[in-house]
C-alpha cells in the first residue's frame, strides 16, 4: 500500500492488527489486516491554512514520476473536521491522490493511531480505499470515483439497500472473534469532560447559555443513557460511527449511474463537491464499474461500538448537516425496509448457510426499537462535538448552532423513544 519514494524523513506507521481496539495478541495478530505492509510515514507537515504547497510536496514523494507542471489540484470544502485536496494528472481524476489535513485540535477527540489501524483493517477487508502514507498532520489515500450522497439519495430504496448491505459488511468484520468494549461511553465521557474543562467559562456567556442545557443536566443525561442503553442487548461490532450522507460514495454501472442522475431514478445528483472523499465523475474510471456498490469513507471515529448506535446515527444524518431538517428523519416504514436489508446481509455474512431462516418480525421490531433509542446518544455526542469544534475549529461552519440543534432534537425525541418497548 505504501508508495513513498523514501526521499523525505521516512518512518513506518503502526502495522495493522486483526482487531484495532483489542488488547493482547489479537492487536498485532495475523488475522484480517495482519498481512498488510506498514504504511509509510513522511516527515512532512502541511499548513492547514494553505494546504496546496504541502500537498504538492507530498506528491513529489509519493508520485516522483509526475511532472510538477502537469499536477492539478482540487480543494474540497464540504468537510467540517479536516481540510481535503485532490492531486491528479488525469483529466478524469482516475489517478487522483487525496490529501487530508487534520483540523486544528482534532486530536482532542480523534485518536489518530487508532484511525490508521482501523483504516488498514477496513482496507484488508475490501471496505476502504488504498492508504498511501501518513504524514505529520494527515493522510494520503486513494480517490474513490462516484457520487458523495446527499439526503435525497439515502432515502431512495435502491440506494439505501446498498448502504444497509455495506454497513452489514463492516459490522461483520471479526464479528465472531473476541470483541472489546464499546467506545461509546468512553467517547461521551471524554467529550463532556472537554466541554466542562475547556468551555465552562464560555458556557457562562448568556448568548451560549440560551437554548443550552446546563452542565449538570448533561451529566445527568449521560448517566441515564448509559444505564438505559447498555441494557438493550445491542451487539458490539466494528462501526463507522460517523455515517453522514457525504461519507457514502456511490459507484455503479452506467445504467445505475443514469438512474441516480435522472429524475426517473427518483433522486438527484449531489453538488459537484464530493465532501470528504469522492467526486462526481464517470463510472468508467472505477475498477468496480461492473458492480454497483457504495463505499464508506472517513474512519476518524471508527471503532467497536453498539450496532444500533451506528444505524441510529446514520438515520439521524438523513436530516443533513449544513441545513438540518429533522422532518427528513426516516419513517418507521422506511426504517423497517432498511433494517430488513441490513439484517438479511448481516446474518448471511456472520452465520452463512445457518442464516437461511430469514428475518423474523420480532428481530426486526427489536432492532427498530434499539436503533431509535440509540439515536439519542448520537444527538448527544455530536452536540458535545459541536461545542468543542466551536472553540477550536478554523473551518467556516456554525458549530454552535449545530450543537444547539442536536441538543434540542435529543430532548424532543427522548420521551418518544423512551416509550418504545421491545416485545418480550
Amino acid at each position: 500500500m505504501g508508495r513513498g519514494s523514501g526521499r523525505a524523513e521516512l518512518g513506518m506507521a503502526v502495522p495493522p492488527g486483526r482487531c484495532p481496539d483489542c488488547p493482547g495478541p489479537e492487536r498485532g495478530g495475523g488475522g484480517g489486516g495482519g498481512g498488510t505492509p506498514p504504511v509509510p510515514h513522511l516527515g512532512i507537515a502541511v499548513d492547514e491554512g494553505d494546504v496546496l504547497p504541502g500537498a504538492l510536496r507530498l506528491m513529489r514523494e509519493l508520485r516522483p514520476g509526475w511532472e510538477p507542471a502537469r499536477v492539478k489540484t482540487k480543494l474540497f470544502t464540504d468537510g467540517i473536521t479536516n481540510k481535503l485536496v485532490a492531486c491528479y494528472t488525469d483529466e478524469g481524476m482516475a489517478d487522483a491522490v487525496l490529501v487530508r489535513v487534520y483540523g486544528r485540535k482534532t486530536e482532542l477527540f480523534v485518536d489518530r493511531e487508532t484511525e490508521l489501524r482501523n483504516f488498514q483493517v477496513l482496507r484488508a477487508h475490501g471496505c476502504a480505499p488504498d492508504l498511501y502514507c501518513a504524514f505529520q498532520n494527515g493522510l494520503c489515500y486513494q480517490f474513490l470515483p462516484g457520487i458523495a450522497l446527499g439526503p435525497d439519495h439515502v432515502r431512495d430504496p435502491h440506494i439505501f439497500r446498498l448502504v444497509a448491505q455495506e454497513m452489514a459488511r463492516v459490522h461483520a468484520i471479526h464479528a465472531n472473534g473476541s470483541l472489546p468494549k464499546p467506545i461509546l461511553w468512553q467517547k461521551l465521557h471524554k467529550y463532556l469532560t472537554l466541554v466542562k474543562t475547556d468551555l465552562s467559562p464560555k458556557v457562562s456567556n448568556p448568548s451560549l447559555q440560551r437554548d443550552m442545557p446546563s452542565l449538570e443536566m448533561l451529566e445527568h443525561e449521560l448517566a441515564w443513557m448509559k444505564e438505559t442503553l447498555s441494557q438493550l442487548g445491542s451487539p458490539v461490532v466494528l462501526c463507522h460511527n460517523d455515517l453522514l450522507c457525504k461519507n457514502i460514495i456511490y459507484d455503479g454501472t452506467q445504467g445505475s449511474w443514469q438512474q441516480l442522475r435522472t429524475p426517473g431514478g427518483g433522486v438527484r445528483p449531489s453538488p459537484t463537491s464530493p465532501g470528504a472523499g469522492g467526486s462526481i465523475s464517470s463510472p468508467s474510471h472505477s475498477p468496480f464499474a461492473s458492480a454497483e456498490h457504495v463505499r464508506f469513507i472517513d474512519y476518524e471515529y471508527t471503532g467497536y461500538n453498539y450496532q444500533a448506535f451506528d444505524i441510529g446515527n446514520h438515520f439521524n444524518e438523513f436530516a443533513g448537516v449544513k441545513e438540518v431538517d429533522y422532518r427528513l428523519y426516516p419513517s418507521k416504514e422506511t426504517q423497517l425496509q432498511w433494517l430488513r436489508s441490513y439484517l438479511q446481509a448481516y446474518k448471511q455474512l456472520t452465520q452463512g448457510d445457518r442464516g437461511g431462516t430469514g428475518v423474523s418480525e420480532e428481530e426486526l421490531e427489536a432492532l427498530y426499537v434499539q436503533v431509535n433509542k440509540f439515536s439519542l446518544a448520537s444527538h448527544f455526542l455530536w452536540a458535545c462535538w459541536g461545542l468543542i469544534q466551536d472553540k477550536y475549529s478554523t473551518i467556516d461552519f456554525n458549530f454552535l448552532r449545530y450543537a444547539k440543534l442536536r441538543f434540542k432534537q435529543y430532548f424532543k425525541m427522548k420521551p418518544v423513544v423512551t416509550a418504545l418497548q421491545i416485545s418480550k
